[in-house]
């Protein structure tokens, strides 16, 4: 872990955010930005971040869809009384990110068995082709967003990151044996 993470593990931006109870559509918008940036839930409309700057563009959308639907939000600049609470806060933070890359490794999983049945059913089209690639790109986006909100460094992403590149040679051999599949020449009539 880097100075700078240790340092982040002691300071934290607290958000408190009170919405109208209708129409819940503010409220959902809200918490999903708020989940899309890896806050930590406290309790009813109280979030918690690392004060670091990559979550600041996250945080800055929950305020502006809190006001623009009437509600208020205050953020709190916070450190634990000691280092125990330091400790707390980050050790929660690092399980949920834990838990976002047992999530993606699980989707890696998923990526790799469907090419396989692809393969073991000789699904070679283009169409296919692009789809498959487009859920590399996917699983990719996903990676970078997980790497850039896991400041302390979760045990797993070494795991993913070894993953991701395994998904990548998956997908080219599949590429080559569309290509192939579809630069064959076809046997004239015997």
């Amino acid at each position: 872990m880097t100075k700078a993470n240790r340092e982040s593990g002691s300071r934290w931006l607290i958000l408190v955010i009170k919405l109208p109870a209708e129409p819940s559509r503010h409220r959902v918008a809200v918490w999903r930005e708020l989940r899309r940036i890896g806050a930590l839930s406290l309790g009813q409309g109280i979030w918690a971040v690392p004060d670091v700057p990559v979550f600041g563009d996250g945080i800055a959308r929950a305020i502006g869809l809190t006001e623009q639907s009437g509600g208020q939000a205050v953020t709190l600049n916070a450190s634990g009384r000691g280092p125990e609470d330091a400790a707390r806060f980050q050790a929660m933070f690092t399980a949920a990110r834990s838990e976002d890359w047992t999530e993606f490794l699980a989707d890696c999983g998923k990526f790799e068995a469907e090419i396989a049945k692809e393969i073991r059913i000789a699904k070679f089209t283009l169409a296919e082709l692009e789809e498959e690639e487009q859920s590399l790109e996917r699983l990719r986006r996903w990676h970078r967003d997980l790497t850039a909100r896991d400041v302390f460094g979760a045990l797993e992403a070494a795991e993913a990151g070894e993953r991701l590149k395994r998904c990548t040679t998956v997908c080219e051999d599949y590429a080559e044996r569309v290509f192939r599949a579809l630069h064959e020449v076809p046997e004239q009539g015997r």
